[in-house]
This record gives C-alpha cells, sequence and structure tokens, in this order.
C-alpha cells in the first residue's frame, strides 16, 4: 500500500528542509507540488519519466500535481552541468516541442477526474514581468550565491564566458514556486541549485515554507546518464518496441537503481535475484515498464519482438530482410523498433545509423538492394 513515508523514500535523495516536516504537512493536509519541464525537444525522455513516476505517487495519495512547461525557461535553457552556452530557442520552437506533452505524460499522470493534474505554462507570468520587477526579485540573492555553482566555476576556470541570461535561469525558475504558491517543488539531484532558489524566494516574497525533494539519477558506474546512449535514447512518445530495447540495452550494474526509479515493484531481495540471474531480472523490468506506460499486451509483445528479433541476432550477425522504402528515412520508420518518422530522424542525427558501415546521417540516402544497415547496437537489416 502507499503511504506518505514511502512516497517520501523510494527513489528520494534529499528533502529540504526536512522529511519530516514534510511528512507532517502531508498528513495535515493535500498540499500543491510539482516538477518543471523544459521543452528543449519534442519528446519526453527517460529523466522525465523518473519525475512523472513521483508525481504519480503524489497524485494517488490525492495531493494537487502541476505540470509545469517552461515554455519561458525553456527559451533560456537551463546552464546545469553545461559547459558552454546553450543555444537559445524561440517562443515558437519550444511551443511545438511541448506539443504532444500532454498525450506522453498522460501515460502516467491523470489528467481528468476530481483531483485531475493541470498542466500550466510559465510565460503566463513571466511574460508579464516588468524590468522594475526583476530588479526587486534579484535583490533577493547575491552574484556569490549564484557563481557557486560547479558548471560556471569551470567555465571561469576555463574562461569560457557566462552570459547574463543564464546567470538568471535559476531566479526564473523561482518565479514559478512563487506564482504557483506551491508547498513542494521535485526534480532530479542536479536540479537542488534551481529548486533551493525557488525556496529563498518564496520565503523573501511570500513568507512561506516551500519543500524541495530531490530525486536520484539513472546514472552508470561513472557517472552517464542511462538512457542517453546513442542509438539507445528512451523517448516516451516511442514505440514499445523499442523501449523494450533500450531497457534491454541497461547495463547490469544500474538495474537496482532502476528498478527503484522506474517501477513500483517491492525491491525486497533484488540484488540477490539480480546476481542470480540479471538476464531474467532484466527482461522483468522491461515488462513492468512497458506494463505501466502502455499495458500488458504491449509489455509481452515488446518482450517477444526483443527476443525473436534481437536477442538471437545479437552476436550472430544475422540480419532481418525487409523491403526498403523511397528513403533511408522512410525505411527506418517502418521499423517496430523505430517507430515513427521523427524517431528515425532523432537517430540519424545522432549518427546512429550505418549503411554498409558507414555512418549515414542523411535521410534522404535511398538504399540499395543487398545493403545492411546497423541501427543503435542490436537491430540489422538487409534490404532485398
Amino acid at each position: 500500500m502507499l503511504t506518505i513515508d514511502n512516497v517520501l523514500t523510494r527513489a528520494v535523495d534529499n528533502i529540504l528542509p526536512s522529511k519530516e516536516g514534510l511528512a507532517e504537512l502531508m498528513a495535515k493536509k493535500k498540499i500543491t507540488l510539482y516538477q518543471g519541464f523544459d521543452p528543449s525537444m519534442p519528446s519526453l525522455h527517460l529523466g522525465n519519466f523518473v519525475g512523472l513516476m513521483k508525481l504519480r505517487e503524489f497524485q494517488k495519495l490525492g495531493h494537487r500535481v502541476i505540470f509545469l512547461v517552461g515554455d519561458f525557461t525553456g527559451m533560456i535553457g537551463d546552464p546545469t552541468d553545461k559547459k558552454a552556452t546553450r543555444k537559445k530557442l524561440t517562443r515558437e520552437q519550444v511551443l511545438e516541442n511541448a506539443k504532444g506533452w500532454k498525450n506522453q505524460a498522460s501515460m502516467l499522470l491523470d489528467f481528468d477526474g476530481p483531483n485531475a493534474a493541470q498542466i500550466k505554462f510559465n510565460s503566463e507570468w513571466n511574460d508579464k514581468l516588468t524590468f522594475k520587477d526583476l530588479l526587486e526579485i534579484t535583490s533577493n540573492f547575491t552574484v556569490q550565491q549564484m557563481l557557486e555553482r560547479d558548471m560556471f566555476q569551470d567555465r571561469l576556470d576555463n574562461k569560457a564566458p557566462i552570459y547574463l541570461h543564464e546567470f538568471l535561469y535559476p531566479v526564473a525558475q523561482a518565479i514559478d514556486s512563487v506564482k504557483m504558491d506551491v508547498d513542494l517543488e521535485i526534480g532530479g539531484s542536479d536540479q537542488l541549485f534551481n529548486m533551493m532558489a525557488g525556496r529563498t524566494l518564496m520565503k523573501a516574497v511570500s513568507g512561506r515554507e516551500k519543500y524541495v525533494l530531490s530525486m536520484k539519477l539513472l546514472v552508470d558506474k561513472d557517472g552517464n546518464k542511462v538512457g542517453k546512449t546513442t542509438g539507445n535514447a528512451l523517448f516516451m512518445d516511442s514505440t514499445p518496441e523499442n523501449f523494450y530495447a533500450g531497457i534491454m540495452s541497461f547495463p547490469d550494474e544500474v538495474l537496482p537503481i532502476a528498478f527503484e526509479l522506474l517501477t513500483e515493484v517491492d525491491l525486497t531481495n533484488l540484488n540477490e535475484k539480480i546476481q542470480k540471474d540479471p538476464l531474467k531480472e532484466k527482461k522483468r523490468l522491461g515488462l513492468e515498464i512497458i506494463n505501466t506506460l502502455w499495458g500488458g499486451k504491449r509489455a509481452k509483445e515488446a518482450q517477444l519482438a526483443f527476443e525473436t528479433t534481437f536477442q538471437k541476432r545479437e552476436f550472430s550477425g544475422e540480419a532481418q530482410s525487409i523491403k526498403g522504402l523511397a528513403t533511408l528515412a522512410e525505411t527506418l520508420a517502418s521499423l517496430p523498433s523505430v517507430g515513427s518518422m521523427s524517431q528515425a530522424k532523432r537517430l540519424l542525427a545522432q549518427g546512429a545509423v550505418d549503411v554498409s558501415g558507414e555512418t549515414v546521417k542523411d535521410g534522404s540516402y535511398r538504399p540499395r538492394s543487398g545493403e545492411e544497415i546497423k541501427i543503435g547496437k542490436k537491430t540489422f537489416i538487409r534490404i532485398r
């Protein structure tokens, strides 16, 4: 049974100012909480999935969830962990990117019913701010506070530029908490600095306590985020087959944290089960995740597709023979493991597609009969 303690423990890295205080508040009333998502791409990804799972738990307990689209902050671009300035996006680009997000998020959140999750856009209030407003808001922060960020220190050491709009990103995110008058903000542990800025501003402007819940990250032993490997990036507008295949490419070492972050299964004796049969547990992880997103029938189909298309050919070099379509992009999109033209274009742009041993990024390339195409690490096709 889902309890307050479960929600505030599983997958949680830290709660500030205290877990006990937040638990007490949740026992007294239904709180309002949010997570922000910057639309830098048209697809929610595995990292977003982690946050949505936590929002889903709070919603199940009856708390009020806000899915915030950062259509204003997304134009700036979060500088977290970035060693160089991110390319700025236009309002049109961010809105286009966010167009399908409600459908993707609804795989985990309920946007209908008596306790429906809300979707908000932070341009609603940030577009209305005057320069006077900005000066008053920024008077609650110091330059020293902002310079504490590791990525800014790295840039200073390397004499790389820090642009003022990046410097103000945490301030822009902090304004969201005040305008929505929330009790809690959640996000990955790499977002702690930005979330704490909202806590600072909330206290200064509203005199209110805002709690911050940072979540563990799905990373390998070297600290690299899992699910962003070239050719195996996992997006929520993908197909169950492609998502399952991506999960099967996870290194065994991340299985314990993946079960904790991406499923609701009991974790008792999980490490022993993984040590005994890691492949079996990886398949169980894939089934659990696909079942959550697409249902049990699609989960079984995705597993069968992997076992017949990928697993049996992984080391044999055997390639599935298919009839090529007009262009390489169209051919890729026709594969169950790719499933859409947008995913095909994404794989091409990532350099995840080889034709006869050469990387090809041009989707208009016309594959010829007899050519072998490799997609990612585990998909091989031969054009007939």
